[in-house]
């Protein structure tokens, strides 16, 4: 029988965080309404961010590199340092979602839900990523 590969689910929190970064994360009830999302596309009148590289560009390349240690913790491949680097990954994104919170998030600016489903599923790859360093430091893998 084989052993559970927790890494496998980091995975997919990754892919599942990276993909909210599409969906809308500010919405405006001002000028008409609008909305915008973690990549800096902006539908309908919205006091955007600033333009460039913010928080929400930051968020989505760290997602993917969460995704490449869930990955690499579940094959084995250096177990021990890719569930130590997901863990690290997975906590910078939550503070990060936290801190665009805070950012961008004041009257007529209101929360998405990208942003909630973004955060939500970082916290539980971070847990994820705590069952996934035990199950590599028990194994023995290197």
């Amino acid at each position: 029988m084989s052993r559970a590969r927790p890494g496998w689910l980091v995975a997919l929190c990754a892919l599942v965080v990276a993909v909210s970064a599409w969906l809308p994360w500010l919405r405006s009830s001002a000028a008409g309404g609008g909305r915008a999302n973690a990549i800096g596309g902006v539908a309908g009148a919205m006091p955007v961010p600033p333009p460039g590289f913010g928080i929400g560009q930051l968020i989505f390349l760290l997602s993917a590199t969460l995704l490449v240690a869930g990955a690499m913790a579940a094959r084995g491949i250096s177990a021990r340092l890719a569930s130590t680097a997901a863990l690290a990954n997975s906590v910078v994104i939550v503070v990060l979602a936290v801190w665009y919170y805070r950012l961008y998030v004041y009257p007529p600016v209101s929360a998405g839900y990208g942003l909630y489903v973004a955060g939500a599923v970082a916290a539980a790859a971070a847990l994820l990523s705590v069952w996934t360093m035990l199950s590599a430091y028990r194994s023995g893998l290197p």
